[in-house]
């Protein structure tokens, strides 16, 4: 399976994950879900380097494509839109001094990332999966300014976003009691729960096995209860 190939499957099991953390009502099983959100992130985002590493590679350039230091993660950083797109500002000291060619923006319909090498010896990622809405990638770019980088995301759709990403929508909705009676969201979240298990490590594992094993001691404590 060659890196495209891998890429596009991580991100469907993202799309997945934040599917069923929509749907879920236990906390414990949405704190197993992050976890596995964060790993699937984190290993989708060394693909894309490696995709970045291995184009500049193939089109000839022999320059130092090098990542050099260690990477920070872009934590904090604004956004607001107009109504054709949305602007990402990540407050960056010095970021105009070095070359252009050293701030990297890479767009997928539903995913932007920043990397911003050998600053003050230091790299900067930023990586935002599960936009709101689809972008428009070809139309979508990055600007320098004097210590910032403005992202230019493309709206698809020229339609106001409540907020970012999906998942910033989850949070802002999950205390809002509306669910379909005749929906049966358990049945999606259980397939998905038993592939997390086969699929993860010995902790996610007993995480689950505990989990489980909590939750039906507590029906047997209710059903007694009764």
């Amino acid at each position: 399976m060659d890196l495209r190939e891998q890429i596009s499957g991580l991100e469907n099991d993202l799309k997945e994950v934040t599917r069923l953390l929509e749907l879920c009502e236990s906390k414990r099983v949405q704190d197993v879900l992050s976890q596995e959100q964060k790993k699937i992130e984190k290993e989708l985002s060394q693909k894309r380097l490696q995709t970045e590493q291995r184009a500049k590679r193939d089109s000839g350039d022999t320059g130092d494509t090098t990542v050099k230091g260690y990477t920070v993660k872009i934590n904090n950083y604004g956004w607001d839109q107009s109504d054709k797109f949305v602007k990402i500002y990540i407050t960056l000291k010095g970021v105009h001094k070095i070359t252009a060619e050293n701030v990297e923006a890479n767009f997928t319909e539903r995913s932007v990332s920043v990397l911003v090498k050998n600053l003050d010896g230091k790299n900067h990622q930023m990586m935002i999966n599960n936009l709101l809405c689809p972008i428009v990638v070809e139309e979508s770019s990055r600007k320098v300014k004097t210590d910032m980088v403005l992202v230019m995301c493309k709206k698809n759709m020229a339609k106001k976003w409540e907020c970012l990403t999906q998942v910033d929508k989850q949070y802002k909705e999950k205390d809002k009691p509306s669910y379909d009676e005749n929906a049966d969201p358990g049945e999606g979240l259980m397939s998905m729960l038993k592939k997390i298990y086969s699929e993860g490590d010995d902790e996610m594992k007993r995480t689950l096995n505990k989990a489980w094993a909590e939750s039906q001691e507590k029906k047997v404590r209710d059903d007694f209860d009764f």
